[in-house]
C-alpha cells in the first residue's frame, strides 16, 4: 500500500499538491460552509493512508466544538489550550506530534490514535475559526513535510469555504 508517511520528498509534496487541486475543485463553487467541511474531511480521509480521524473542531467563542469529521465518535468540546487542539487554537501554531502519549494534557478522544497533527484556522482578519485536525494509529506518522501539506489544505479551505460561506 502507497504510504505518504514513508514516500519521498517529491512525490508526498505532489501528492499534497494533487490533494489541494481535488479541494479546491471539490469546495470551489459551494457557499454551504458546513458541507464544505464535511467534503473536505472525507477528501482528506479517504485519500491518505493510516489516519483513523480527520476533522474540524470550530471556534465558538469560547471553546472550540466538534464539526464535519470523518472517524469514530469525537470529544464534543475542548478548552483553549487544553490537548494538541486547544494548543494550536491557542498558540495559533501548527501541532505535529509523533506520540499524542507524551503530549502533556493530550485528550484521548480515541485510544488508538497515536500521532497527531492539528493546523489553526485563522481567517484573514485574524479571526479563529477553529482547528483542523488529524489523527493516526501510527506512531510518528506525520513530520514537516505533512505540516506543509495540511498547512496549504488548510490556507485553501479558509480561503474557499470561509470567505463565501452562507450566512
Amino acid at each position: 500500500m502507497f504510504s505518504i508517511s514513508q514516500t519521498s520528498h517529491a512525490n508526498k509534496a505532489a501528492h499534497y499538491d494533487d490533494l489541494l487541486q481535488q479541494a479546491r475543485s471539490l469546495i470551489g463553487d459551494e457557499s454551504d460552509f458546513i458541507a464544505n467541511a464535511a467534503n473536505f474531511s472525507s477528501l482528506v480521509y479517504h485519500s491518505l493512508p493510516e489516519l483513523n480521524w480527520a476533522g474540524f473542531y470550530f471556534f465558538d467563542g469560547r471553546e472550540l466544538v466538534v464539526g464535519p469529521f470523518q472517524g469514530k465518535p469525537a470529544c464534543v468540546r475542548i478548552a483553549l489550550g487544553r490537548g494538541v487542539c486547544g494548543t494550536a487554537a491557542q498558540t495559533r501554531r501548527t501541532q505535529v506530534v509523533p506520540d499524542v502519549e507524551a503530549f502533556p494534557g493530550h485528550i484521548a478522544c480515541d485510544s488508538a490514535s497515536r500521532s497527531e497533527i492539528v493546523v489553526p484556522l485563522v481567517a484573514s482578519d485574524g479571526t479563529l475559526i477553529g482547528v483542523w485536525d488529524v489523527d493516526s494509529p501510527v506512531p510518528n506518522r506525520f513530520d514537516d513535510e505533512d505540516a506543509l501539506g495540511m498547512e496549504a489544505l488548510c490556507t485553501a479551505f479558509v480561503a474557499l469555504a470561509w470567505s463565501k460561506r452562507a450566512s
